[in-house]
C-alpha cells in the first residue's frame, strides 16, 4: 500500500470517528458527513450523463477511495448502477421515488415507455420522453440502451436546459402564453449560462416563432457529435411533454432528419397523447 493510500485511509478513519462522536450527542446539529457525501454524489450524477469515480471525487472533493465507497453504496441501495460498457456510474429509476409527485408520472412508464420502445425499433436512433421540471426538462424515459446508434447513453433522470435542448424549446413554444411568460421571466433572472438566451427577447421570439411554424424543434450544439430533434406531445389541448430523437451530424443534415423522421415522431406523439387522455388517473 502506498503512502497516498495510507493517508486516505487515516483521514477516512478520522472522519468516521468524528461522525460517531457527533452521533452520540443527542443535541448535536452537526450534519452526518456520510449522508452529505451521498446527497452531493446524487446531485453530481443527476447533473451529468454518467460519471467516473474520479469525476465524483473531484466534484465532491473526496479522496478517490471514499468516492468509490459512496458510489458503490448507492449501487447497493439501488439508486445508481455502474454501466460495464463504459464504466460510468448512472442514476437508476429508483431515484425518482425520492421526488414529490413521482406517482403523478406513472403514465410515462405505462404509456410512453412501450410506445417509444416500439418506435425505437423502427427508427433505430435513440429516443427519449422529457417533461418540464421547474426551469429545466427532465428526461423520463429513453431507449438509449436499446439503440446501437447512441453515441452516449443517457438515462432517465437527466435534466437538460430549456433553451439548450429541443424538448425544452418545443415545450416553451407550445405551452400557454401565461406559462411561457412566467418561465421566460424566471429564466432571464437565472445565473446559469445556458439560460442567458432568455434575456434576448428578439432571439427568443425568433426561436419560438420557428418552432411553432415548423411544429418541431431542432437543437444543435456544435461541440457535440449529436443533434436532437423534438416534437410536442399534446393531451387535452395542452403540451404534455417533448418526444426527442438524437442523431449523428455525420449521418444526415438537420433538414434531412426533419423530413424523414418528424412524421414518425408525430405519429407516436399523437399515440401517447391519446393514450394519456384515456389513462385512468387522468379521467
Amino acid at each position: 500500500m502506498g503512502r497516498a493510500d495510507t493517508r486516505e485511509r487515516r483521514a477516512r478513519m478520522a472522519e468516521d470517528l468524528d461522525d460517531d462522536v457527533a452521533g452520540d450527542d443527542a443535541g448535536s446539529v452537526r450534519p452526518v458527513r456520510a449522508l452529505m457525501r451521498g446527497l452531493d454524489t446524487l446531485q453530481e450524477l443527476n447533473r451529468h450523463n454518467g460519471a467516473t469515480v474520479t469525476d465524483i471525487a473531484k466534484a465532491v472533493k473526496l479522496p478517490r477511495t471514499t468516492a468509490y465507497r459512496v458510489l458503490e453504496t448507492l449501487c447497493v441501495a439501488g439508486y445508481a448502477l455502474r454501466d460495464p460498457s463504459d464504466d460510468l456510474y448512472r442514476l437508476t429509476l429508483k431515484v425518482r421515488a425520492l421526488s414529490d409527485g413521482y406517482d403523478d408520472e406513472a403514465w410515462v412508464h405505462d404509456i410512453a415507455k412501450p410506445l417509444i420502445t416500439k418506435l425505437g425499433k423502427e427508427v433505430v436512433w435513440p429516443l427519449a420522453i422529457s417533461t418540464l421540471h421547474g426551469t429545466s426538462m427532465l428526461v423520463r424515459e429513453t431507449t438509449d440502451k436499446d439503440s446501437p446508434l447512441a453515441l452516449e447513453r443517457y438515462s432517465a433522470g437527466v435534466r437538460v436546459p430549456i433553451f439548450g435542448s429541443s424538448s425544452g424549446r418545443v415545450y416553451l413554444a407550445f405551452c400557454s402564453e401565461e406559462q411561457r411568460s412566467i418561465m421566460l421571466e424566471v429564466l432571464a433572472r437565472s445565473e446559469r449560462p445556458e439560460d442567458k438566451i432568455a434575456r434576448d427577447k428578439m432571439l427568443v421570439s425568433r426561436i419560438i416563432g420557428d418552432v411553432r411554424k415548423n411544429g418541431w424543434a431542432m437543437f444543435d450544439n456544435p461541440s457535440l457529435a449529436e443533434l436532437n430533434l423534438a416534437v410536442p406531445v399534446f393531451a387535452k389541448g395542452q403540451v404534455l411533454a417533448g418526444l426527442v430523437m438524437r442523431f449523428m451530424r455525420s449521418a444526415m443534415t438537420p433538414d434531412q432528419a426533419a423530413e424523414k423522421y418528424v412524421p414518425f415522431l408525430k405519429r407516436t406523439a399523437d399515440e401517447i397523447g391519446k393514450a394519456f387522455e384515456d389513462y385512468p388517473e387522468h379521467q
